[in-house]
Formats: structure tokens, sequence, C-alpha cells
């Protein structure tokens, strides 16, 4: 009963006592890829070089969170947790990231985000970039692939189909975002340097893949189908979602993008703007996507009543060229260590701007710590409903902090999970990391880690030490045990919050990939 008891309390605060079911706000997601805490102005004012004009005005409209993660430092994993409300790692897929030929992550019983809201009244929409498997119909039976022959080089088309993969193009696409909730979904299957390079509309392929195209990775495109267009194509689709929208209903609109992530691909109107280089400039333009959706909600006339979240999956990666930004004075992780794929902070620390005038104060800030898997809890919170069993085991709501409250959360702390597996503890001020080094790509790795003769883990106090340079591993081991404790256990129960055990999908979840 708790977050029907609070809920209460909270739609009264919020509303005035109207009834809930009259006054439920739009909710808009926009999740960048790849872009770092750092890239956003406002929350790197002395060391950012690129304008986020957008961005900023999101944040002096409503609410900046400082201490908000994803719960992975990598793509797929994070992606797994917002639709879910669960942590990445309870399933088989303990490292890396998915590819865009690969099999669907989440099974189509399990409740999301969409599929909730859609039950609680609400039209779901999600546009762009999916990254979370797909069931893809193939010519002879077999999982989807590419031609082997793409490896080794890319040709000049049209070819036949059958040339470049086994995909059959006229079939039907299973287990996607329609089978899990959403009313409609256009976009592509993984991020731009995954193929096939061939739009997506709901369970439909848009076109053929009869060209051979890489932007990095090889493999079957459309021929109409080129990196560069693709942001444009998706923010005019935003915007036309948002302009045409005729439901009698809320909606929900997730519109996770495929920038500033690799390859690095800005317009030709963006080109040149940032002074420092092409990430700088596919920022822009990112930036730019916000600044269309923020408009057509305001045109419309239904901006006071949306709940418009812009955040990234990620910390920023080293294909953004870390050396030449701070040549230029930028820092894309600001003040933390490390970036993509890593444990340290920079690497799921990232961007969380919330606006929602009718409830945010304009310019407030909250340094609560808070995790994007927090988005399904919120829903339920937000429409009055509790989570059924075996929904959201891992998330809590963070909508009092929309009004200025605090959050009264059953777990004990967030668990961070890198590109490699390696596990990290968060509570309160304190951070464990069961790992040597970055557990990513940042020097130095575990094994040069282990040559230089580091401890098994790190222990840093991120109040006074939020650049994690000082290891207190092996001064303060009764920290580190207590941390290490509430871990394993919250790892063994299946959830970190309050209610009765729940099953992982896999026994074994290693938590010392190092050894111990």
């Amino acid at each position: 009963m708790k977050n029907v008891t609070r809920w209460m309390g909270v739609a009264a605060l919020l509303l005035g006592g109207i009834a809930m079911a009259e006054q439920k706000p739009n909710i808009v997601i926009i999740l960048a890829d790849d872009l770092g805490y750092g890239d956003v102005q406002c929350l790197n004012p002395d060391r950012c070089k690129i304008s986020t004009t957008h961005m900023d005005r999101v944040a002096a409209a409503g609410m900046t969170f400082t201490d908000a993660h994803t719960t992975s430092s990598v793509c797929t994993p994070t992606r797994y947790s917002i639709i879910t409300g669960r942590y990445n790692w309870r399933t088989w897929k303990q490292e890396h990231v998915l590819d865009g030929y690969d099999l669907p992550l989440i099974p189509t019983d399990r409740i999301t985000v969409p599929s909730f809201l859609k039950a609680n009244g609400y039209n779901t929409a999600m546009i762009g970039k999916w990254h979370l498997g797909l069931g893809i119909a193939t010519t002879d039976g077999k999982p989807a692939k590419p031609a082997g022959g793409l490896k080794a080089k890319v040709r000049k088309g049209p070819f036949t189909t059958a040339e470049l993969s086994n995909i059959d193009w006229k079939g039907t696409i299973e287990g996607g975002p329609v089978d899990l909730g959403f009313d409609s979904w256009f976009g592509i299957t993984a991020s731009l340097d995954f193929p096939p390079y061939v739009w997506i509309r709901d369970r439909n392929w848009v076109g053929e893949g009869t060209h051979a195209k890489a932007f990095r990775r090889p493999g079957p495109a459309s021929e109409d189908f080129e990196a560069v267009d693709v942001l444009d194509k998706l923010a005019a689709e935003s915007v036309k979602f948002i302009t045409e929208y005729k439901g009698g209903k809320p909606f929900f609109a997730y519109i996770p993008l495929p920038s500033p992530h690799t390859p690095i691909v800005p317009s030709e109107k963006w080109k040149g703007k940032s002074g420092i280089g092409s990430y700088g400039d596919f920022v822009m333009q990112t930036d730019d996507f916000v600044g269309q959706v923020v408009k057509a909600l305001e045109d419309r006339g239904i901006s006071d009543n949306t709940i418009l979240i812009v955040t990234s999956d990620n910390g920023c990666s080293k294909a953004a060229n870390f050396k030449n930004l701070e040549g230029h004075g930028h820092f894309a992780s600001a003040h933390m260590r490390g970036s993509k794929a890593d444990l340290w902070d920079g690497g799921h620390r990232v961007p969380f701007l919330v606006k929602w005038p009718k409830v945010i104060k304009a310019g407030s800030m909250s340094d609560e710590l808070v995790c994007q898997v927090d988005l399904l809890a919120t829903c339920a919170e937000l429409v009055g409903k509790e989570l059924p069993a075996g929904a959201g085991e891992d998330s809590e709501s963070i909508l009092p902090v929309f009004s200025g409250g605090k959050t009264d959360f059953s777990r004990k702390g967030l668990i961070h999970h890198s590109v490699s597996g390696h596990f990290a503890y968060r509570q309160g001020n304190w951070k464990l990391l069961l790992a040597r080094g970055s557990g990513g790509w940042t020097a130095p790795n575990e094994k040069r880690a282990k040559g230089e003769g580091a401890p098994i883990a790190q222990l840093y106090d991120l109040e006074k030490d939020p650049g994690e340079t000082t290891n207190l591993y092996e001064s303060h081991p009764e920290v580190a045990e207590r941390l290490l404790k509430q871990l394993e256990l919250d790892v063994a129960r299946g959830r970190s919050t309050d209610g009765a055990a729940a099953k992982n999908d896999i026994d074994n979840i290693v938590l010392w990939k190092s050894g111990e």
C-alpha cells in the first residue's frame, strides 16, 4: 500500500485535489546516445565549450538532477533498465551490448513502462533507436546475419537481397517495441554503426537492404539510407507526432536518439558550428533536436502539463576525441573520472533534466541519488497504481522530488555496471568498485592495474573526492565490507527494493570479475 498512500498525498499536493485521472500529464523522454555530463553547458559552465542553448533552457524552466545515473556505462543494458525498471545484469546479458541482428532481450510477458502506461490510459509511441534485440524474420529460418563477404569489403550495389543477408525484408518483426507496449514505432534496430541500415515502422521494414554500406560496420542498407540524415528524419517524425496527435488520451513518447554516438556525422547545417570539431557540432545538432521538441509542445499548447525528460544512456565515448576536445578547454566528463564503459562516474553519471511547468519550479535543483531505472515506479505513482508482482524490481518513484520533496527509497543504494560486467555499489557518499582499474576502456585496465600492484577493489568518498582519485579500500575496510554485503544481498534477492524476493534470469552472477 506504500505507493497508493504516498500517491494520495502527492496528488493532493501537485494537483490541488483535482482528480488525477483528469490531469494525467503527457510524458516525453529524449535519450541522447553517449552524451557526457560535461557536454551540457548548464552542468559544466566552466569547462563546457559547446553551446547547448535548448538543454540549458529545459534546465532553467525545470529541475536539474546533479547525481543521476544509468544502470550501465554502455547502451543496451541501460535501455533495458529504462524500459523494465530492473537492473540489466539480472538477465543473461552480463557484459557488452547487443548488435543489430540479435534476438530480443526483453520477454514480451514482462511489464514495461509503455505496457504499464498503455494499460493505464496512455497512448504510447517510440521514435528512434531500439538496440534491445528483435525477432527478425529470415528467408532460411536461421538467425538473421549479414552475408560473410560484407566483412571483407563494402561493394557497390544494388544486389539481390540474398547476397547481403538472409533477412526477409517483407517479413514481420517480432519481440520489438510494439510487442512490449508501444502503440507505434518508427526507427532503427540499433546504433548507426550497427547494421542493418533500414528504417522500421511498427513491425515492418520500410524498404529493403539491397545495398552494402558501412558506417563503421558493413551491412545491408536501403538505397536511400544515410547516417547523416537520420537525426533530422527522427526530429521531423517526433515533431509530426506531437503536432498531429489527436488521441483523447495523454501520450508517452520515448525518443532515443542515435547521437552524438558514432558515426559522428553532423549535417551540413551544423558542420563547424561548435568551433571545436565534429563531435561538438553533433552535440549542437542533438541540442537543436531538443529545441524542436520543446517548440512543438509549446506550439500545441500542451507544454505546461507535459513531463519532458532529457538524459543520456551513458557517459561520453572516447570516439569523441578527448585530446582534441580538451585542447579546446572542453571536458566531456566535467569534474569526474572516466567516460563511457567505465565504473568511474564519468561512465554513468549523466545529464538528467526534467521540465513540467505545472508542477516543477523553474530553476530548481536536486542532488538526490537517482537512476533511470526509476522511471517505471515514477509512472506507477503518477497514475496512482501499484506495480504488479514481478515488475520494476529495482525501481523507485522520484515523483515527490519534482515538487521539492525528498525520496523515501526502500533500496539502500545504487548498483553500477561496466561494459565488461564489473560491479560497483553506491550508498550515500561512499562508492565501492569491485575492480582494480576502470572496469572499462579508460586506463588502467584490470591487467595493467594488477601489474601496478593496485588493490583488488576501490573505495571512494565522493563528497570529499568526486574525482575518485584517492582509493580508501585498504584504510576503510569496514565501509567496504558493509557496502559489499548490501550489494550481495541486492543481487541474491532478485530485487533491491522492498517486496517479495524475486528471481534473476540466471543463477550465477559473478560479482568479482577480476577475482577476489
